[in-house]
């Protein structure tokens, strides 16, 4: 209940004065409604199906009294013309507070994603290691949709418990011990229901994990689809979508067969209590016609709404796992938060004078284990200089690139930019220095002129071009049919890989960055483009610093310095030249391992 109760705390800090007003909308609808059914009763009173005169109740003495002030010619008329009138108000009313129940919940919708996306976006990086990318996606699309539902069971359930009251009291006033009849009877149907929010709550668990599953799945399988269809793994992944919607298709199927089971144990209850009812009036209380008709009429009015109830809270239980997982997903990135999106783009731009230091540098992935990604490194980065990090797989380049623009802080030492240590406090600022080219590119499926803009969107063409001509690119994108304006598919998929990562590389150069980090950028090259590349990278040096991961020891000839990491420490350090003929370093013994490689 912690949860919900949250969510509607939210759902009124967003909604506000309007909140109110959708709940005196509903009693107003509930009161009219209920008004309109007991007036049924003088107006069939005055068609002559049984004495009105006979009953001795509060409420329907005064209106048949007011009635018999009516003159007789026009009574029937009056009686129709009110009860048409009563329901065409309620109908308004209820369209005004649908539209408004809408509008709030819009509203709440459009708060919980921003407020989410924007959670999302100021975490540190390091969220994003531990996290799947789909379970965020899940908890964005499947789970948001379950919390708004939730929210709006919720709301509605609350306006079935103040019609419900309302109604209870308007019998209470008409029959005091027949309502009280019907109420216990309610109370113990309720008791005797929990059992069925028990298992409406596993069935909400159950659902939660299953479509985790199935986002998890979808995304991975269709991230990996070419492998899948190069290595004929078609029917395998079929066999084990077609499962896991059994699973789905289970579940949905036993939430269905508890709600309808709810739903028939009340009806058969209720027709089992109408009987007793009707034959407690007769034989028992030996009441009149009209009598009768009063006792169907609070019946009628009260009992659906004990159904109603039920299969609400049911479906709200359902949804609390949903409210869970959000919740845990805020307080995580609360944790990992890095800064406030709002006042981070006020933060100035400053350019490295000097050189950026790792002193005595230390990080683990996971503080429980005694594994380190990085062990006492120490290493300088001069400004306006190349600098490269080369190693085996696994050794730890990622690792450093990560702690040297600030996406992971160290767990001992520091990392120093002109001087001053990188904190919490300045990571930001300097992370602005930064453009970063990975070796998987990251396109949009938008136009070759949307995704350079994303760095800067008041680019000119010239600008555009000047930068696809420094990363080799300006060529093919000239021989492209729209130029510019083509679109190039889900993450460039229309394009090879080369022409990708030169896109990419055009990007990072476009922004004008005071450093400039290639993650394997030029490992989808071939000699002819890798070489121009390299004509580029070396036009920038001098004006930018330069970091470059390179599996591919050919394109680092021309750094300024390299650095060798072996299984999380810096084992050389030094000019390509100079590291080549050490003859029994690791830097020496990767070279040849490539060298022996291309000659066979």
């Amino acid at each position: 209940m912690t949860e919900l109760i949250y969510f509607m705390k939210k759902l009124h800090n967003v909604a506000g004065t309007k909140l109110y007003a959708n709940f005196i909308g509903m009693m107003l609808i509930s009161s009219i409604e209920g008004v309109s059914i007991y007036l049924l009763i003088p107006l069939l009173g005055l068609t002559g199906i049984f004495n009105l005169g006979s009953l001795t109740i509060p409420f329907l003495d005064n209106v048949n009294s007011i009635v018999h002030q009516i003159p007789e010619r026009i009574q029937f008329v009056t009686m129709i013309t009110l009860y048409v009138l009563l329901v065409i108000g309620q109908a308004v009313i209820q369209r005004n507070q649908t539209v408004l129940n809408t509008r709030i919940h819009q509203a709440f919708i459009r708060s919980l994603r921003l407020s989410t996306y924007r959670d999302l976006l100021q975490a540190e990086w390091k969220l994003y290691l531990r996290t799947r990318k789909s379970d965020i996606n899940h908890i964005l699309n499947n789970e948001l949709v379950r919390i708004i539902q939730g929210t709006s069971l919720a709301m509605k359930l609350a306006t079935t418990i103040i019609f419900t009251l309302i109604q209870v009291a308007f019998a209470l006033w008409l029959s005091f011990k027949l309502t009280l009849l019907v109420l216990l009877c309610g109370t113990l149907m309720a008791i005797f229901s929990r059992r069925f929010s028990r298992r409406a709550k596993t069935i909400g668990v159950e659902t939660t994990e299953l479509t985790k599953s199935y986002i998890a799945g979808i995304t991975d399988h269709f991230n990996g689809i070419k492998d899948i269809k190069t290595n004929m793994l078609e029917r395998q992944h079929y066999n084990w979508f077609l499962a896991l919607c059994k699973q789905l298709e289970s579940n949905f199927t036993k939430f269905a067969k508890l709600q309808t089971g709810t739903q028939l144990f009340y009806k058969i209850t209720s027709a089992v209590l109408i009987g007793l009812f009707i034959y407690t009036s007769f034989e028992v209380l030996h009441v009149s016609g009209g009598e009768l008709m009063l006792i169907v009429v609070i019946f009628s009015r009260l009992w659906p709404k004990f159904i109603t109830l039920q299969n609400s809270w049911e479906q709200i239980v359902t949804s609390i796992p949903a409210f869970t997982s959000l919740m845990d997903l805020q307080k995580e990135c609360e944790e990992a938060k890095e800064f406030e999106l709002r006042g981070a783009s006020e933060e100035l731009s400053i350019r490295m004078q000097s050189d950026i230091e790792c002193h005595n540098v230390s990080y683990r992935y996971d503080l429980n284990k005694p594994d380190y990604a990085l062990k006492d490194v120490n290493i300088r980065v001069p400004a306006n200089s190349m600098t490269a990090i080369v190693g085996k797989s696994g050794a730890g380049k990622s690792t450093l690139i990560d702690l040297l623009i600030g996406l992971v802080r160290p767990e001992s030492g520091e990392v120093l930019y002109d001087g001053v240590p990188l904190t919490a406090h300045n990571t930001l600022a300097h992370r602005r220095m930064v453009s970063y080219v990975p070796q998987d590119p990251f396109l949009f499926h938008s136009s070759i002129r949307d995704n350079l803009k994303l760095v800067d969107p008041h680019a000119i063409d010239e600008r555009l071009w000047e930068a696809l001509r420094f990363a080799a690119a300006e060529d093919f994108v000239r021989k492209l049919p729209d130029g510019l304006d083509t679109i190039i598919g889900d993450r460039g998929i229309r394009l090879s890989g080369g022409e990708r990562q030169r896109l990419v590389l055009a990007r990072a150069i476009l922004r004008r960055p005071s450093i400039l980090v290639l993650d394997e950028a030029t490992s989808a090259l071939d000699n002819e483009n890798e070489a121009k590349v390299q004509a580029a990278l070396e036009r920038l040096k001098g004006s930018m610093t330069i970091i470059v991961i390179a599996h591919r020891l050919s394109t680092i000839r021309n750094a300024d310095q390299v650095i060798v990491i072996e299984q999380g420490r810096v084992v050389q350090q030094g000019a390509y030249h100079q590291l080549s003929s050490e003859t029994r370093g690791t830097f020496s013994r990767l070279l040849s391992y490539q060298e022996a490689g291309l000659n066979s």
